[in-house]
Protein backbone atom coordinates (compact mmCIF):
# COMPACT_ATOMS: atom_id res chain seq x y z
CA UNK A 1 0.00 0.00 0.00
CA UNK A 2 1.46 3.01 -1.14
CA UNK A 3 1.46 6.59 0.56
CA UNK A 4 -0.89 7.85 -1.79
CA UNK A 5 -3.11 5.40 -1.35
CA UNK A 6 -4.07 4.82 2.10
CA UNK A 7 -7.29 3.66 1.74
CA UNK A 8 -6.71 1.07 -1.39
CA UNK A 9 -9.58 -1.92 -1.85
CA UNK A 10 -7.06 -3.71 -2.55
CA UNK A 11 -5.29 -4.14 0.68
CA UNK A 12 -7.64 -6.59 2.69
CA UNK A 13 -5.32 -5.68 6.16
CA UNK A 14 -6.78 -2.10 5.38
CA UNK A 15 -10.51 -3.48 4.78
CA UNK A 16 -10.38 -5.16 8.04
CA UNK A 17 -9.81 -1.83 9.49
CA UNK A 18 -13.36 -0.22 9.64
CA UNK A 19 -16.96 -1.97 10.95
CA UNK A 20 -20.17 -2.28 9.43
CA UNK A 21 -21.23 0.42 11.68
CA UNK A 22 -18.03 2.85 10.25
CA UNK A 23 -18.74 2.29 6.65
CA UNK A 24 -21.89 2.79 7.41
CA UNK A 25 -21.58 5.98 9.33
CA UNK A 26 -18.77 6.83 5.84
CA UNK A 27 -21.70 6.43 3.48
CA UNK A 28 -23.65 8.74 5.47
CA UNK A 29 -21.14 11.52 4.92
CA UNK A 30 -21.36 11.05 1.17
CA UNK A 31 -23.37 13.87 -0.95
CA UNK A 32 -26.96 12.62 -1.53
CA UNK A 33 -29.43 13.30 -4.03
CA UNK A 34 -31.38 15.20 -1.58
CA UNK A 35 -29.62 16.74 1.24
CA UNK A 36 -26.40 18.25 1.67
CA UNK A 37 -23.60 16.66 4.28
CA UNK A 38 -24.31 17.46 7.65
CA UNK A 39 -27.48 19.48 6.82
CA UNK A 40 -30.55 18.79 9.29
CA UNK A 41 -33.80 17.13 8.52
CA UNK A 42 -35.21 19.61 8.10
CA UNK A 43 -33.19 21.38 5.31
CA UNK A 44 -34.82 21.39 1.95
CA UNK A 45 -34.62 18.74 -0.65
CA UNK A 46 -31.42 19.30 -3.34
CA UNK A 47 -31.21 17.22 -6.49
CA UNK A 48 -27.18 17.85 -7.13
CA UNK A 49 -24.19 16.72 -9.40
CA UNK A 50 -25.93 16.69 -13.19
CA UNK A 51 -24.72 17.98 -16.09
CA UNK A 52 -26.82 19.94 -18.65
CA UNK A 53 -26.11 20.17 -22.63
CA UNK A 54 -28.44 23.31 -23.87
CA UNK A 55 -28.69 23.60 -27.96
CA UNK A 56 -29.55 27.47 -28.82
CA UNK A 57 -30.60 28.75 -32.28
CA UNK A 58 -31.95 32.15 -33.12
CA UNK A 59 -34.95 32.31 -32.32
CA UNK A 60 -38.72 32.22 -33.80
CA UNK A 61 -42.03 34.35 -33.26
CA UNK A 62 -44.66 32.79 -31.22
CA UNK A 63 -47.09 33.28 -33.98
CA UNK A 64 -47.66 35.35 -37.49
CA UNK A 65 -49.97 37.58 -36.12
CA UNK A 66 -48.89 41.51 -35.64
CA UNK A 67 -48.29 41.91 -32.55
CA UNK A 68 -46.14 38.24 -32.01
CA UNK A 69 -43.93 39.16 -34.99
CA UNK A 70 -43.58 42.65 -33.49
CA UNK A 71 -42.46 41.64 -30.11
CA UNK A 72 -39.71 38.99 -31.99
CA UNK A 73 -38.54 41.29 -34.15
CA UNK A 74 -38.10 44.46 -31.59
CA UNK A 75 -35.98 41.74 -29.45
CA UNK A 76 -34.17 40.89 -32.20
CA UNK A 77 -33.54 44.26 -33.70
CA UNK A 78 -32.99 45.99 -30.43
CA UNK A 79 -29.94 43.26 -29.97
CA UNK A 80 -27.14 45.47 -29.87
CA UNK A 81 -24.49 42.42 -31.57
CA UNK A 82 -26.85 42.56 -34.33
CA UNK A 83 -27.93 46.47 -35.17
CA UNK A 84 -25.14 48.12 -33.30
CA UNK A 85 -26.29 51.59 -33.94
CA UNK A 86 -26.17 54.16 -31.29
CA UNK A 87 -29.41 53.57 -29.44
CA UNK A 88 -30.94 57.05 -29.49
CA UNK A 89 -30.65 57.14 -33.15
CA UNK A 90 -31.95 53.21 -33.66
CA UNK A 91 -34.70 53.10 -31.52
CA UNK A 92 -36.80 55.94 -32.29
CA UNK A 93 -36.44 54.76 -36.02
CA UNK A 94 -36.87 50.93 -34.99
CA UNK A 95 -39.80 51.36 -32.75
CA UNK A 96 -42.03 54.23 -34.63
CA UNK A 97 -41.11 53.40 -38.42
CA UNK A 98 -39.76 49.76 -39.04
CA UNK A 99 -41.97 48.09 -36.78
CA UNK A 100 -45.09 50.17 -37.68
CA UNK A 101 -45.04 48.09 -41.69
CA UNK A 102 -42.15 45.45 -41.10
CA UNK A 103 -44.37 42.70 -38.94
CA UNK A 104 -46.97 42.51 -41.95
CA UNK A 105 -43.75 41.99 -44.33
CA UNK A 106 -42.13 39.27 -41.63
CA UNK A 107 -45.75 37.96 -40.72
CA UNK A 108 -46.84 36.53 -44.22
CA UNK A 109 -43.52 34.87 -44.79
CA UNK A 110 -43.72 33.16 -41.40
CA UNK A 111 -47.17 32.45 -42.62
CA UNK A 112 -46.06 31.25 -45.73
CA UNK A 113 -43.90 28.60 -43.83
CA UNK A 114 -45.66 28.24 -40.63
CA UNK A 115 -46.98 24.36 -39.18
CA UNK A 116 -50.40 25.45 -38.66
CA UNK A 117 -51.38 21.72 -37.14
CA UNK A 118 -48.60 22.20 -34.16
CA UNK A 119 -49.21 26.10 -34.45
CA UNK A 120 -45.23 26.49 -34.22
CA UNK A 121 -42.30 27.62 -36.97
CA UNK A 122 -40.18 24.57 -38.52
CA UNK A 123 -37.11 26.21 -36.68
CA UNK A 124 -38.99 25.38 -33.36
CA UNK A 125 -40.36 21.95 -34.38
CA UNK A 126 -36.62 21.05 -36.11
CA UNK A 127 -34.43 22.40 -32.54
CA UNK A 128 -36.90 20.10 -30.57
CA UNK A 129 -36.19 17.22 -32.87
CA UNK A 130 -32.52 17.89 -32.65
CA UNK A 131 -32.73 18.17 -28.72
CA UNK A 132 -34.61 15.15 -28.68
CA UNK A 133 -32.99 13.36 -30.48
CA UNK A 134 -28.95 14.57 -29.00
CA UNK A 135 -30.40 13.36 -25.52
CA UNK A 136 -30.91 9.97 -26.61
CA UNK A 137 -27.43 9.77 -27.99
CA UNK A 138 -25.66 11.34 -24.99
CA UNK A 139 -27.82 8.99 -22.48
CA UNK A 140 -26.56 6.30 -24.03
CA UNK A 141 -23.12 6.78 -24.13
CA UNK A 142 -23.03 9.01 -21.00
CA UNK A 143 -25.68 7.66 -18.85
CA UNK A 144 -28.65 9.67 -16.87
CA UNK A 145 -26.41 12.05 -15.75
CA UNK A 146 -26.55 14.54 -18.61
CA UNK A 147 -29.90 16.58 -19.36
CA UNK A 148 -30.51 18.15 -22.46
CA UNK A 149 -32.43 20.48 -23.92
CA UNK A 150 -32.76 23.47 -25.76
CA UNK A 151 -33.28 27.28 -26.16
CA UNK A 152 -33.80 30.39 -28.41
CA UNK A 153 -31.99 33.54 -28.20
CA UNK A 154 -35.03 35.60 -28.94
CA UNK A 155 -38.83 34.20 -28.03
CA UNK A 156 -39.52 31.10 -26.66
CA UNK A 157 -38.12 28.63 -24.97
CA UNK A 158 -36.17 31.61 -23.26
CA UNK A 159 -31.92 31.39 -22.95
CA UNK A 160 -33.47 32.53 -19.29
CA UNK A 161 -35.94 29.81 -18.18
CA UNK A 162 -34.12 27.04 -19.56
CA UNK A 163 -31.11 27.63 -18.05
CA UNK A 164 -33.00 28.31 -14.74
CA UNK A 165 -35.23 25.23 -14.98
CA UNK A 166 -31.56 23.15 -15.73
CA UNK A 167 -30.02 24.83 -12.40
CA UNK A 168 -33.37 23.75 -10.57
CA UNK A 169 -32.68 20.41 -11.67
CA UNK A 170 -29.41 19.92 -10.01
CA UNK A 171 -27.27 20.96 -13.20
CA UNK A 172 -24.15 22.03 -11.40
CA UNK A 173 -22.23 22.35 -14.84
CA UNK A 174 -23.93 23.42 -18.54
CA UNK A 175 -22.12 23.03 -21.84
CA UNK A 176 -23.58 25.84 -24.03
CA UNK A 177 -24.19 24.88 -27.41
CA UNK A 178 -24.88 27.56 -29.94
CA UNK A 179 -25.63 25.77 -33.32
CA UNK A 180 -23.65 27.99 -35.41
CA UNK A 181 -21.29 25.96 -37.56
CA UNK A 182 -19.31 29.85 -37.77
CA UNK A 183 -18.83 32.15 -35.15
CA UNK A 184 -20.02 35.28 -35.63
CA UNK A 185 -20.83 38.07 -33.19
CA UNK A 186 -24.48 38.49 -34.15
CA UNK A 187 -24.90 35.10 -33.41
CA UNK A 188 -22.83 32.74 -31.64
CA UNK A 189 -21.35 35.82 -29.58
CA UNK A 190 -24.63 37.15 -28.79
CA UNK A 191 -25.94 33.99 -27.53
CA UNK A 192 -23.51 33.47 -25.32
CA UNK A 193 -23.79 37.13 -24.06
CA UNK A 194 -27.22 36.25 -23.02
CA UNK A 195 -26.24 32.71 -21.32
CA UNK A 196 -23.88 34.77 -19.10
CA UNK A 197 -26.60 37.51 -18.12
CA UNK A 198 -29.13 34.35 -17.11
CA UNK A 199 -26.69 33.59 -14.87
CA UNK A 200 -25.94 37.15 -13.46
CA UNK A 201 -29.63 36.28 -12.15
CA UNK A 202 -28.71 33.31 -10.16
CA UNK A 203 -27.81 32.78 -6.08
CA UNK A 204 -25.94 29.46 -7.27
CA UNK A 205 -23.91 29.19 -11.01
CA UNK A 206 -23.33 26.30 -12.86
CA UNK A 207 -20.24 26.70 -14.14
CA UNK A 208 -20.77 26.92 -17.47
CA UNK A 209 -18.64 26.44 -20.68
CA UNK A 210 -19.40 27.42 -24.62
CA UNK A 211 -19.00 25.42 -27.87
CA UNK A 212 -16.40 26.99 -30.45
CA UNK A 213 -17.23 27.58 -34.14
CA UNK A 214 -17.36 24.02 -35.60
CA UNK A 215 -17.49 23.99 -39.21
CA UNK A 216 -14.34 22.28 -39.50
CA UNK A 217 -15.30 19.05 -37.92
CA UNK A 218 -15.12 16.03 -39.61
CA UNK A 219 -18.54 14.74 -38.44
CA UNK A 220 -20.14 18.42 -39.34
CA UNK A 221 -18.30 18.44 -42.94
CA UNK A 222 -19.38 14.71 -43.18
CA UNK A 223 -23.10 15.43 -43.04
CA UNK A 224 -22.79 18.38 -44.93
CA UNK A 225 -21.43 16.43 -48.23
CA UNK A 226 -23.83 13.45 -47.57
CA UNK A 227 -26.89 16.07 -48.18
CA UNK A 228 -25.55 17.47 -51.11
CA UNK A 229 -24.76 13.58 -52.71
CA UNK A 230 -28.24 13.09 -51.78
CA UNK A 231 -29.98 15.82 -53.03
CA UNK A 232 -27.49 15.40 -56.57
CA UNK A 233 -28.36 11.87 -56.77
CA UNK A 234 -32.29 12.47 -56.57
CA UNK A 235 -31.96 16.00 -59.21
CA UNK A 236 -33.45 15.79 -62.57
CA UNK A 237 -30.25 16.51 -63.87
CA UNK A 238 -26.90 17.21 -62.12
CA UNK A 239 -26.63 20.80 -61.26
CA UNK A 240 -23.88 23.01 -63.16
CA UNK A 241 -23.35 24.61 -60.03
CA UNK A 242 -23.49 24.71 -56.30
CA UNK A 243 -23.93 27.53 -54.37
CA UNK A 244 -23.56 28.08 -50.81
CA UNK A 245 -25.33 30.82 -49.61
CA UNK A 246 -24.55 32.10 -45.98
CA UNK A 247 -26.54 34.64 -43.91
CA UNK A 248 -24.81 38.19 -44.42
CA UNK A 249 -23.19 40.77 -42.29
CA UNK A 250 -22.29 44.33 -42.55
CA UNK A 251 -18.90 44.54 -44.45
CA UNK A 252 -17.23 46.90 -41.33
CA UNK A 253 -17.92 43.53 -38.95
CA UNK A 254 -15.45 41.59 -41.17
CA UNK A 255 -13.34 44.87 -41.22
CA UNK A 256 -13.46 44.82 -37.05
CA UNK A 257 -11.51 41.96 -36.87
CA UNK A 258 -15.84 39.45 -37.01
CA UNK A 259 -14.39 35.60 -38.40
CA UNK A 260 -17.28 34.70 -39.86
CA UNK A 261 -16.61 35.63 -43.60
CA UNK A 262 -13.44 34.21 -43.55
CA UNK A 263 -14.83 30.67 -41.84
CA UNK A 264 -17.66 31.01 -44.01
CA UNK A 265 -15.48 30.59 -47.51
CA UNK A 266 -13.41 28.13 -45.27
CA UNK A 267 -16.89 26.43 -44.98
CA UNK A 268 -17.18 25.99 -48.80
CA UNK A 269 -13.57 24.90 -49.60
CA UNK A 270 -13.65 22.03 -47.16
CA UNK A 271 -17.40 21.10 -48.27
CA UNK A 272 -15.79 21.04 -52.19
CA UNK A 273 -12.59 19.22 -51.41
CA UNK A 274 -14.66 16.43 -49.96
CA UNK A 275 -17.03 16.21 -52.18
CA UNK A 276 -14.00 16.45 -54.90
CA UNK A 277 -15.85 19.51 -56.84
CA UNK A 278 -13.89 21.78 -59.31
CA UNK A 279 -13.51 24.98 -58.00
CA UNK A 280 -16.23 26.75 -60.45
CA UNK A 281 -18.78 23.85 -59.29
CA UNK A 282 -19.46 25.52 -55.71
CA UNK A 283 -19.61 29.51 -55.25
CA UNK A 284 -19.92 31.27 -51.38
CA UNK A 285 -22.42 33.74 -51.70
CA UNK A 286 -24.45 36.07 -48.66
CA UNK A 287 -28.37 36.64 -47.95
CA UNK A 288 -30.28 38.40 -46.03
CA UNK A 289 -28.91 41.88 -46.47
CA UNK A 290 -30.64 44.25 -44.00
CA UNK A 291 -30.19 48.46 -44.22
CA UNK A 292 -28.39 50.34 -46.44
CA UNK A 293 -24.31 50.14 -45.44
CA UNK A 294 -22.56 47.93 -47.62
CA UNK A 295 -22.32 44.43 -46.88
CA UNK A 296 -20.11 40.88 -47.11
CA UNK A 297 -21.01 40.01 -50.89
CA UNK A 298 -21.97 39.07 -53.49
CA UNK A 299 -25.69 38.68 -52.28
CA UNK A 300 -27.22 34.95 -53.64
CA UNK A 301 -30.57 36.92 -55.32
CA UNK A 302 -28.18 38.79 -57.39
CA UNK A 303 -25.69 35.58 -58.32
CA UNK A 304 -28.31 33.26 -58.68
CA UNK A 305 -29.81 35.69 -61.46
CA UNK A 306 -26.43 36.47 -63.01
CA UNK A 307 -25.61 32.60 -63.15
CA UNK A 308 -28.89 31.72 -65.56
CA UNK A 309 -28.36 35.04 -67.26
CA UNK A 310 -24.64 33.57 -68.37
CA UNK A 311 -26.30 29.92 -69.23
CA UNK A 312 -26.54 28.26 -66.32
CA UNK A 313 -29.87 26.49 -66.35
CA UNK A 314 -29.73 24.74 -63.45
CA UNK A 315 -28.51 25.16 -59.95
CA UNK A 316 -28.38 23.57 -56.17
CA UNK A 317 -28.22 26.17 -53.31
CA UNK A 318 -27.16 24.84 -49.59
CA UNK A 319 -27.52 27.07 -46.74
CA UNK A 320 -23.88 25.73 -43.98
CA UNK A 321 -24.29 28.44 -41.52
CA UNK A 322 -28.01 26.89 -40.89
CA UNK A 323 -28.23 24.00 -38.64
CA UNK A 324 -31.98 23.98 -38.98
CA UNK A 325 -34.23 25.04 -41.59
CA UNK A 326 -36.06 28.01 -41.14
CA UNK A 327 -37.93 31.25 -42.44
CA UNK A 328 -34.68 32.39 -44.40
CA UNK A 329 -34.19 28.88 -46.04
CA UNK A 330 -37.71 27.71 -46.87
CA UNK A 331 -39.28 31.34 -47.63
CA UNK A 332 -36.15 33.68 -48.47
CA UNK A 333 -34.19 30.63 -50.65
CA UNK A 334 -36.60 27.89 -51.86
CA UNK A 335 -39.19 31.32 -52.57
CA UNK A 336 -37.90 34.19 -53.25
CA UNK A 337 -34.32 33.56 -54.79
CA UNK A 338 -35.43 30.36 -56.90
CA UNK A 339 -37.86 33.07 -58.16
CA UNK A 340 -35.05 34.95 -59.34
CA UNK A 341 -33.77 32.51 -60.88
CA UNK A 342 -36.53 31.59 -63.55
CA UNK A 343 -37.18 34.77 -63.84
CA UNK A 344 -33.35 35.09 -65.18
CA UNK A 345 -33.77 32.59 -67.55
CA UNK A 346 -32.66 29.76 -65.11
CA UNK A 347 -34.80 26.26 -65.98
CA UNK A 348 -34.44 23.61 -62.56
CA UNK A 349 -33.40 25.08 -59.04
CA UNK A 350 -32.67 22.03 -56.41
CA UNK A 351 -32.92 23.16 -52.81
CA UNK A 352 -30.73 21.11 -50.44
CA UNK A 353 -32.45 21.05 -47.15
CA UNK A 354 -30.30 22.07 -43.98
CA UNK A 355 -28.72 19.04 -41.68
CA UNK A 356 -31.88 19.54 -39.22
CA UNK A 357 -32.37 16.18 -37.56
CA UNK A 358 -30.46 14.06 -39.53
CA UNK A 359 -28.75 11.16 -37.57
CA UNK A 360 -25.79 12.16 -38.93
CA UNK A 361 -25.55 15.69 -37.88
CA UNK A 362 -27.09 14.34 -34.57
CA UNK A 363 -24.17 11.99 -34.03
CA UNK A 364 -21.65 14.88 -35.24
CA UNK A 365 -22.98 17.09 -32.33
CA UNK A 366 -22.71 14.62 -29.91
CA UNK A 367 -18.81 14.16 -30.75
CA UNK A 368 -18.39 17.79 -30.53
CA UNK A 369 -20.34 17.79 -27.33
CA UNK A 370 -18.84 14.79 -25.96
CA UNK A 371 -15.10 16.60 -27.19
CA UNK A 372 -16.49 19.78 -25.08
CA UNK A 373 -17.34 17.80 -21.97
CA UNK A 374 -14.00 16.21 -21.68
CA UNK A 375 -13.07 16.39 -17.96
CA UNK A 376 -16.47 16.92 -16.55
CA UNK A 377 -17.43 13.42 -17.42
Amino acid sequence: MSVSDPISSESPAVEARFSEQEVADIDRLIPSADRPVNAPESHPEVVRGKIGVVIVNLGTPDATDYRSIRRYLSEFLSDKRVVDYPRWLWQPLLQLVILSRRPFISGKAYASIWDKQRDESPLLTFTRDQAEKLGAVLKESLGDRVEVDFCMRYGNPSTDSVLRRLNEQGCERILFFPLYPQYGSPTTATANDQAFRSLMKMKWQPALRTVPAYFADPGYQAALAATVTEAYASAESRPEVLVASYHGVPRRFLEGGDPYHCQCHKTSRLLRERLGFADNEIITTFQSKFGPETWVGPATVDKVAELARTGKKHIAVISPAFASDCVETLEEIEMEIREAFIEAGGETFTYVPCLNARDDHIHALAAIARRELAGWI
